[in-house]
């Protein structure tokens, strides 16, 4: 037994010293027990990439945050194995987050959004943390774009905690107000900014991006959108409060491939600088939440207290029936 242990150990260390790049970054579901104890755990990276099921209007997959975040995480995970020595074991992705677009348009239900609560995020969040941390492990970033106050919240409580409990990094990539140096809206010719508007679901930039993800999955009356343009948030609210809303903010029809390829570049780019800055010693906590930026958006405010009554009747109904019905455990 302790010779196969010693083999085994050998045949990782080897692939990690000795093999390019690619080969260092390890999907987490096929490695066996021997394998993941024989990580080196102060150089071991994991990437959590995820993506809430949430309503892209008429045009869009609802997985389209998804499908952004995996992309960030395999250019990122490049990245870091380029340094001798280190490992990236990539997670699987997990497709929750809390509040969906249709929130912002006073929507609790739209067909898309399948959302989970902020408390229930927090604890998956949580429970994972508690489970790395005790393992061993000290490296984990989390790629979540989405962005609900309540789902960046939680995942950045998730995240202190784990640093906290453990001693380790584990940081909500999604959840800092440090402004990117470029603007996505900056590929827009001036004369379509109008147009687009304040550029924040399922218009210009995300149509961008999944029709050089994606194309397949994109809708080709994508091409005669109609924009749904506010400058503020509190514009974005009565648009998205209208009957015939169809789940998008923006202009989709602006969106090229193109210009999708040049945005998730750039992303990459940012998302790769600051990963590697806090490997080298960056402490995540000195830079701006976005939650606190939320936090003072009236149009902000006014959905997320919207959001948050239906959050509560809905979990009052779970507890009534777990009180009555449910089976306790243990």
């Amino acid at each position: 037994m302790r010779f196969l242990r010693n083999a085994m150990f050998c045949a990782l260390f080897c692939a990690i010293c000795l093999a390019p790049a690619a080969a260092q970054v390890f999907d987490m579901r096929e490695l066996n027990t021997e394998q993941i104890r024989a990580l080196p755990m102060d150089r071991t990276v994991i990437l959590m990439p995820a993506g809430i099921l949430e309503q892209h209007g008429p045009y869009l997959p609802s997985y389209t945050d998804g499908y952004v975040n995996e992309y960030d995480a395999r250019q990122v995970a490049n990245a870091i194995v380029a340094r001798p020595g280190w490992v990236v074991l990539m997670f699987p992705s997990i497709p929750l987050g809390a509040g969906g677009a249709n929130q912002v348009g006073l929507k609790s239900l739209f067909p898309g959004t399948y959302h989970v609560h902020y408390e229930t995020l927090r604890a998956v969040y949580m429970d994972l943390a508690a489970e790395l941390g005790n393992a061993g492990f000290r490296w984990i970033f989390i790629f979540q774009n989405h962005g609900a106050m309540p789902h960046k919240l939680a995942l950045d409580q998730a995240s202190d905690f784990f640093g906290d409990t453990y001693g380790g990094r584990m940081v909500h990539l999604g959840g800092f107000a440090v402004p990117p140096p470029f603007s996505r809206t900056a590929l827009l010719p001036s004369e379509n900014e109008q147009e687009n508007g304040l550029d924040v679901h399922a218009g210009f930039s995300e149509t961008s991006t999944i029709l050089f993800l994606r194309p397949d999955l994109v809708a080709t009356g994508v091409r005669s959108a109609q924009p749904m343009s506010g400058k503020t948030w509190s514009e974005l609210v009565e648009i998205g409060a209208k009957d015939n809303w169809p789940g998008y903010f923006g202009s989709p029809r602006l969106a090229t491939a193109a210009q999708g390829a040049e945005i998730m570049r750039r992303r990459a780019e940012d998302l790769t600088g600051l990963v590697l800055r806090i490997l080298d010693g960056l402490d995540p906590r000195t830079l701006p939440r976005a939650v606190d930026q939320q936090r003072t958006d009236a149009g902000i405010s006014r959905y997320n207290s919207a959001a948050a009554e239906h959050e509560r009747r809905v979990r009052s109904i779970q507890q009534q029936w777990l009180a009555t019905k449910g089976r306790q455990w243990p």
